[in-house]
């Protein structure tokens, strides 16, 4: 059973590790447990497996007592709900990765003695998991010096991030992923990602120096996802500076990301623990702009991490509208730069993180079994 989601940087590592299990052991049942109109009602699906769904939701940063009631009143609910899922289907193991319904399910796999592995995918463990790891048989991390956020004497396992391997099989500067995005191979490409529903400030940055970029000559074009609800206003933005044949190419959503990130020199991100895996397993130079809207700060301490080891650049979301196309557009053509980042990001890279986090299940299961 593997419990998590609520974004992709839960549910994505999740699926890896449910497939590497599914390859190993073809026969094996594997059950999702994820919350109520939450991404991975439709993620888990998609990817072929079963989900069980709890109207488990995140307590409300302003303290409303009303909400404070009702969020708690779900967590109940989730708990019995769960708790008979589980004596129903008796998993030999339950798996956390983060997010609201990791909560319930971990507890009360730890009240019916079964075991338990947490997956934590950022530099700075969230609650939810600093909650269920003080029972877990091991929390698998993708950062070291990870010890202060649990029991001293705690299993800690450096095994890093599952990322999709398949974003590693278009070799970079193929002719098909410029094809694929009609660039010219001859330009250096800046790729600008802010995760499916856009960021707010990387698409408000690059809007107000498309002009630098459409005229940049034949130097620099960009691959611009700006996210469901930017499309319709960067489309008339490209329309009313006549940009639309331009080399910008603007789209809600990038579905081919192995030929994006083939195509591109420099990334601009946000700092989500998968996007920072994907980027040190292909060694991708990186501008990371840290979302201010996440529990703890905790992408800007993911950033700080690559920063410290000079595998990334960060400009902070408060900065980005005066620094962040300046600096990219000067970056992109330092050749010289761009591969020493590169560099220092792939030693940080842990491309098995899959594989190791199954043999530690593997391990578990077999230890509980004698």
């Amino acid at each position: 059973m593997i419990s998590g989601g609520g974004t992709g940087g839960h549910i994505f590592p999740a699926i890896s590790i449910a497939n590497e299990i599914r390859r190993r052991y073809p026969k094996c049942e594997i059950n999702f447990v994820g919350a109520r109109r939450r991404m991975e009602e439709e993620k888990v699906p998609a990817a072929g497996y079963d989900i069980i769904l709890l109207p488990v939701q995140g307590l409300s940063r302003d303290k409303n007592p009303i909400k404070l009631f009702h969020t708690l009143r779900k967590l109940a609910a989730s708990r019995l709900q769960i708790r008979r899922e589980i004596k129903r289907l008796r998993p030999e193991i339950v798996i956390g990765v983060g997010g609201y319904a990791s909560a319930p399910t971990l507890m009360e796999a730890n009240r019916l003695k079964i075991p338990t592995l947490v997956q934590e995918q950022n530099s700075f463990a969230g609650k939810t998991n600093k909650l269920v790891g003080k029972k877990a048989e091991t929390i698998c991390v993708a950062y070291k010096n990870m010890e202060r956020f649990f029991p001293a004497g705690k299993r800690i396992l450096l095994a890093g991030n599952p990322v999709r391997k398949e974003l590693a099989e278009v070799p970079h500067h193929s002719i098909e992923a410029y094809r694929y995005f009609g660039l010219d191979p001859n330009k250096k490409t800046i790729l600008a990602i802010g995760g499916s529903l856009g960021a707010r400030t990387i698409n408000h940055s690059i809007a107000d120096a498309v002009d630098r970029i459409a005229n940049s000559g034949s130097a620099i074009q960009l691959i611009w996802q700006c996210g469901k609800s930017y499309i319709d206003e960067g489309r008339a933005l490209l329309k009313s500076k006549g940009l639309e044949e331009s080399n910008i190419k603007l789209m809600d959503f990038i579905h081919q990301m192995d030929y994006a990130y083939a195509a591109s020199d420099l990334v601009i991100s946000r700092a989500g623990a998968s996007s920072i895996s994907e980027l040190c397993m292909l060694g991708k130079p990186s501008i990371l702009v840290p979302s201010p809207n996440v529990a703890e700060d905790h992408q800007t301490k993911n950033a700080q991490a690559l920063v410290d080891e000079r595998a990334a650049e960060m400009i902070s979301d408060a900065d980005a509208p005066r620094l962040l196309l300046p600096r990219a557009l000067e970056l992109v053509l330092q050749e010289e730069e761009l591969q020493h980042i590169g560099q220092n990001a792939l030693k940080l890279a842990l491309p098995d993180a899959d594989r190791t986090i199954v043999d530690e299940i593997e391990r578990i299961v077999e230890a509980y079994r004698k």
